[in-house]
């Protein structure tokens, strides 16, 4: 009895007194990801308080200007969920400093990182930049081994203020930001998804650098000027198999339902099938595109329907994932469990097998009311790539209205 009379008196004592005071947060900071090889990765966010206390977050990767709402803080300590995204920013701060760590917990990944308030420079930099980099830039990732791939630089430098984006045959790299520093050029994006980090040295029209994902992976490439350089059609990369002359599946929807695309609401119709990730910031931009594209053409007979491949440990996971993004974004159209536990893209080809790989999240798959595959798009030029964003969205609905109109 004395021992619980001692607990209760513990209790009331605890819970009268009165909570931490939250100093305010607002401004704008610079946070640095701690990568590899030494090396950090900047990227500049904004805090917002409202007359209730509550904060959002600004991140501001070049053009692009990401809102964050989901921030919790208790006494000293911040947790900042991206939207959408699984990766969240947790640690404790001060009314200038921020230290944590950015978690994704189904890939095991930990970047410790550190904020401080007042800063607007992304980059430090010494020296006056020794040239210009603006233009095309034919580029490849791990030159001389089995995992090489291409990609196309696209950049714009004013003074010593860098931006623009790595384009390559499943996607973009989407807005990069950064400097010139003498002969050294450093870019960096962080989105809640991805954090990515490029450093190169710039002689002779020629870069050679590093390209570092998180603090988990990196890789060299090498780049020469080519204003006239591209890359090889989006829509000549993947295709049926031999012996295939149909797209089939059946996957569950969030409510459990199987769907499969001889399900009535698919009979007749020109059919779009989005193959993505929730965790893939391209996805997520070719679904903000597909659910515009929807709702400004209501009376088109169009069907969409995305196979989700997703790294979540569970499905419970994965279709949490799902219903995020959906009332995040708004999709109305089903979104179907393909996969979780893994995004290797081997592993999705054996869930499709009629194709001759998976090479890109999202990889978008074009059918015709008679329910044959016309056209395999790899990868999504996002809003990073300027006029090719603009002109795959132009041919999308060219396409879509041909395939209506036959």
């Amino acid at each position: 009895m004395k021992k619980i009379i001692i607990l209760l008196l513990f209790l009331c004592v605890s819970s009268c007194k009165e909570p931490k005071k939250i100093k305010s947060l607002d401004g704008i900071w610079l946070a640095q990801l701690e990568v590899m090889d030494d090396e950090v990765l900047p990227f500049n966010f904004r805090l917002i308080s409202d007359e209730a206390g509550r904060y959002k977050m600004e991140i501001y990767n070049a053009d692009e200007v990401i809102i964050v709402d989901e921030i919790e803080i208790i006494d000293d300590s911040v947790t900042v969920r991206t939207p959408v995204f699984e990766g969240y920013l947790g640690g404790k701060f001060s009314e200038n400093t921020m230290e944590g760590e950015f978690i994704k917990e189904s890939l095991d990944r930990i970047v410790p990182f550190k904020a401080i308030r007042g800063v607007k420079q992304r980059f430090k930099t010494r020296n006056k930049p020794i040239g210009e980099i603006s233009g095309i830039w034919e580029t490849e990732f791990s030159p001389g081994t089995e995992d090489a791939y291409l990609a196309k630089g696209i950049f714009s430098q004013t003074d010593n203020i860098v931006k623009g984006t790595f384009r390559t045959t499943t996607g973009d790299y989407r807005y990069l930001e950064g400097v010139m520093d003498g002969d050294s050029v450093k870019l960096s994006t962080f989105d809640g998804a991805h954090a990515f980090l490029f450093t190169a040295k710039v002689s002779d029209s020629a870069l050679n650098g590093t390209f570092y994902s998180g603090n988990h992976f990196k890789e060299p490439f090498v780049a020469v000027r080519n204003e006239f350089y591209e890359l090889p059609s989006e829509d000549s990369l993947t295709y049926l198999k031999e012996g295939y002359d149909k797209l089939t599946f059946s996957f569950p929807d969030v409510s459990g339902k199987v769907v499969s695309l001889d399900d009535g609401q698919f009979k007749n119709k020109v059919v779009v099938v989005q193959i993505m990730g929730t965790w893939c910031p391209n996805c997520l931009d070719e679904t903000k595109f597909l659910v515009t594209y929807l709702k400004n053409n209501p009376n088109l007979e169009v069907e969409v329907v995305a196979l989700a491949f997703e790294y979540a440990k569970t499905s419970a996971g994965a279709f949490k994932s799902i219903q995020r993004l959906r009332d995040r974004i708004g999709v109305e159209y089903p979104i179907l469990l393909a996969q979780f536990g893994t995004s290797d893209k081997e592993e999705a080809q054996k869930k499709l097998p009629m194709l001759n790989h998976v090479l890109s999240y999202p990889t978008t798959i074009f059918i015709d009311r008679q329910g044959n595959v016309r056209k395999i798009h790899t990868g999504f030029n996002g809003p990073a790539t300027g006029e090719k964003s603009d002109e795959f969205k132009t041919g999308f609905d060219a396409f879509i209205k041909k395939l209506l109109a036959e």
